[in-house]
């Protein structure tokens, strides 16, 4: 580790914490935002279409994967795993992203449910990590940093080689990067603020997420008979959380190829209910319930007036998402 790791000026050396530990924290969150933030003091990176990992490693012990809602990633990314034991500090907390090498959310499908490494790697998709920020480092809490000097400290204890990335910092007008984005087909932009710290388990307005295109997770409460030659089934009936109620959304009834329509009829078979999820009345032909267990990626135009989602498709399965965290974003 660089010597000057800790040559921070007195009021940051005052914001250093005993760290409560080298587990699991849940990740600071993003806001959705239409409104582009000032460029000075804001920085920016691109919006990654992969699963969030929190990674950590205690001193004598293999580094731990894990997803937001906390569940185990270690078998689904096992190259990931052994990039981080081979480099970098012997105890940290680290924030990032796992994508697919060809940056697309349903290859990564391939390997996200698996928890046998060796089944992981048979698969051919390539993963790489992409991380963005650093919550521990040994055994000193860095939260309360500012997001400058965090990303200063990671760059100097973590050896950036595939298949780990840097999440590259971009500056200038927030504007032109977003248009300039867009136009390289990415998903959109994070924005952050450069003073700002991390806060663990909460969704910020120092973090902004600046989109290019519509989606978001829904969850699963039912589904429809598959018709003609389809088979599994014809459409997923999806929905948010408002108020502590379900709140129905719409059918995706695009997205799907014939393994993807097998793997979510099996799931779904085993979360069969007798009554609707939904608080708003369903009439669809050929309906069936489900318990709101699964929560989905969905693609789509854009909202009716009625709150209904236009032009929907499947993405994937989110199983890094707790379903009574999916609202609707506003």
């Amino acid at each position: 580790m660089p010597d000057d790791v800790w040559d921070l000026p007195a009021d940051q050396q005052r914001a250093l914490r005993q760290a409560d530990g080298l587990g699991f924290r849940a990740p600071m969150l993003a806001t959705l935002s239409k409104e582009h933030p000032p460029g000075a003091g804001w920085v920016f990176e691109r919006k990654l279409d992969g699963v969030r990992v929190i990674a950590t490693r205690e001193q004598g012990k293999a580094p731990r994967l894990w997803s937001r809602n906390q569940k185990s990633m270690d078998g689904s990314y096992p190259e990931i795993v052994e990039a981080l034991a081979d480099q970098g500090p012997d105890r940290f907390v680290l924030d990032g992203e796992i994508t697919a090498v060809d940056g697309t959310f349903s290859s990564l499908q391939a390997r996200m449910h698996l928890q046998d490494p060796n089944r992981a790697r048979r698969t051919g998709v390539e993963i790489e990590a992409h991380l963005f920020d650093i919550l521990v480092l040994d055994e000193i809490d860095v939260t309360r940093l500012p997001q400058s000097t965090r990303h200063r400290i990671l760059d100097a204890v973590v050896s950036f080689d595939a298949p780990l990335y840097r999440s590259p910092a971009l500056e200038g007008d927030p504007s032109a990067l977003l248009d300039e984005a867009c136009r390289d087909g990415w998903e959109g932009l994070i924005a952050k603020r450069s003073d700002a710290p991390y806060v663990v388990g909460g969704r910020s307005r120092d973090w902004l997420k600046l989109k290019c295109v519509r989606d978001q997770e829904f969850v699963i409460g039912g589904w429809t008979d598959p018709s003609g030659s389809r088979r599994g089934l014809g459409a997923l009936l999806v929905g948010y959380w408002a108020g502590g109620e379900l709140r129905y959304a719409g059918k995706v009834g695009t997205g799907y190829d014939a393994a993807t329509l097998t793997m979510l009829r099996d799931r779904l078979d085993g979360l069969a209910a007798d009554e609707s999820p939904f608080v708003d009345a369903v009439r669809e032909k050929g309906q069936h319930w489900v318990r709101p267990e699964l929560v989905c990626a969905v693609g789509f135009g854009e909202w009716t007036t009625d709150g209904r989602l236009r032009h929907p498709r499947y993405q994937g399965l989110r199983i890094d998402k707790d379903p009574a965290d999916v609202v609707r974003e506003q």
